[in-house]
């Protein structure tokens, strides 16, 4: 049996049967203050007035999709001997040298087989796990249903179109391989739409182009660049002509379905690029701008900056009360050259991500920001000379006030050819599933248990549905105090760059 022969879950469950963001509504008391107006109606002076809905605070999702896929062996690394010298000899030359590994010390340590530590580009993300404010997820990755090795080898149910960039990519992103419509993060919007009233526009919102990710049933992405909303050109015409242009566009009306959609279409699209202009102008988003590395890193950079401003302005002048946003990083398909480029890309990943942090604080949103990582899969432990080609497990970190951090989440894999998680040249069968991933998300921003299945179709199949690195509070425990002895408040990590 062959990965062709099994068929796609349908990852476009009803949302409003069973599962209706009215009862999600209902159930957080959103109903009452959410002023459900025609979502397309902006109103900015009632709502920078309006009073957030009574315990509910504002909380966001980031995606940081790594695309190609990230060797995750070069970035979270085995280091303690007998796992590291297996890891070495599968590497030869490429092996990172043991004593440049910053070796991490978790909360309760480590299960399954052996240490990890984070590779010595990332000194910023290791400073940040060790203070609590980051978790490892071990051997993530897609999943239909829990497997063994036995099982994949015999049984082959495993996900369609294994080692395939575009099919992967959307597996992760929708539980469905490519051509799927609608993805989990918007599946989660779905739930959350009529609570962020009017300005709904901006549930869902990618800084990085189109991804099957932000688009639900109902729920549509907003796209933005370095600079904001697109909005229509003007930069040609003089100031009259501009006004007459756009005045000509919005009073489009002419007959048939057609045409009338698409005035109906530019003309919220033209609101929605001044309303998140005004909201952007006033959002208090301090973000440094020196920065002084490009290529792709540069692009992750400018757009978890953008992410910064939409933050404070969806919360503070949109009157949004949850969030969802995707950005993206390319040039991980590190077949060759693994040793030159990758721990440049790395670099890039430690401050980007460590000056989000740093923002998030800035803007008093650090515990309402759930920030993680996700690839089209992992990559071989074993070396093809130059480079890794494609895996499937990998490991992923999860940044943010929420996240019950200092900890690795799942089995340390067995680094061995003929070992348990191994299914050769040391492709990891993963532990721990996407659809698990994104249901932790899920429950975190406000779903319930009987609404995670129109998420991510599969998580009937799991026993443990929540993987547990979030809290569902608003504040944390101080580091190191158990229970209830006091509070945390979180402050600006340090900033110098690698």
């Amino acid at each position: 049996m062959t990965d062709h022969d099994h068929p796609a879950p349908n990852p476009t469950i009803g949302i409003r049967g069973k599962h209706t963001r009215r009862e999600f509504l209902r159930r957080t008391g959103l109903v009452a203050g959410a002023g459900l107006a025609t979502p397309w109606a902006v109103e900015l002076a009632s709502l920078a007035n309006a009073a957030a809905p009574p315990g509910d605070a504002y909380k966001a999702m980031v995606c940081v999709f790594f695309h190609g896929g990230n060797d995750h062996s070069d970035t979270i690394i085995p280091n303690e001997p007998e796992s590291y010298a297996t890891y070495a000899a599968a590497r030869g030359p490429l092996a990172r040298p043991r004593d440049t590994v910053l070796p991490i010390s978790p909360t309760g340590g480590f299960s399954g087989a052996g240490t990890l530590g984070f590779a010595p580009e990332l000194p910023r993300l290791r400073q940040l796990f060790g203070t609590g404010d980051m978790a490892l997820v071990s051997n993530l990755g897609t999943l239909i249903k829990p497997i063994t090795k036995q099982e994949y080898q015999l049984v082959g149910n495993r996900p369609p179109q294994l080692g395939s960039h575009n099919d992967q990519t959307s597996y992760w992103q929708a539980s469905s391989p490519e051509g799927a419509t609608t993805g989990w993060g918007g599946r989660i919007a779905d739930l959350l739409l009529d609570g962020n009233g009017p300005n709904s526009t901006f549930t869902c919102v990618s800084a990085s182009g189109n991804a099957v990710m932000l688009t639900g049933n109902d729920a549509l992405q907003y796209q933005v660049a370095g600079g904001g909303g697109t909005k229509l050109r003007t930069d040609t015409f003089s100031v009259s002509d501009t006004t007459d242009r756009l005045r000509a566009v919005r009073e489009l009306n002419s007959p048939g379905l057609f045409p009338e959609a698409y005035a109906d279409t530019t003309r919220r699209a033209l609101d929605s690029a001044d309303a998140l202009g005004d909201a952007l102008a006033t959002a208090r988003a301090t973000y440094d701008t020196d920065r002084h590395f490009g290529g792709a890193g540069g692009k992750l950079e400018g757009q978890l900056r953008m992410v910064a401003r939409m933050i404070a302005a969806g919360r503070d002048q949109l009157g949004l009360r949850r969030q969802v946003f995707f950005v993206s990083m390319g040039l991980f398909d590190d077949h060759s050259q693994l040793a030159e480029r990758h721990p440049g890309q790395l670099r890039a990943i430690d401050n980007a991500l460590a000056d989000f942090y740093n923002a998030t604080v800035e803007i008093g949103a650090v515990d309402q920001v759930a920030t993680f990582t996700a690839s089209d899969f992992g990559r071989t432990i074993h070396s093809n000379g130059n480079g890794t080609d494609h895996g499937w497990g990998g490991h992923h970190m999860v940044m943010g006030g929420s996240v019950i951090g200092n900890r690795v989440y799942g089995d340390v894999p067995v680094i061995a050819r003929t070992g348990p998680d191994d299914t050769g040249r040391g492709v990891l069968i993963p532990r721990q599933s996407v659809d698990q991933y994104a249901a932790t998300f899920a429950t975190w921003m406000g779903a319930g248990a009987n609404e995670l299945e129109a998420v991510v179709p599969n998580i009937g199949n799991y026993d443990v549905k929540d993987l547990g690195f979030l809290r569902s509070g608003d504040l944390r425990p101080v580091h190191g105090a158990g229970g209830n002895e006091g509070l945390r408040t979180a402050t600006r990590m340090g900033t110098a760059r690698g």
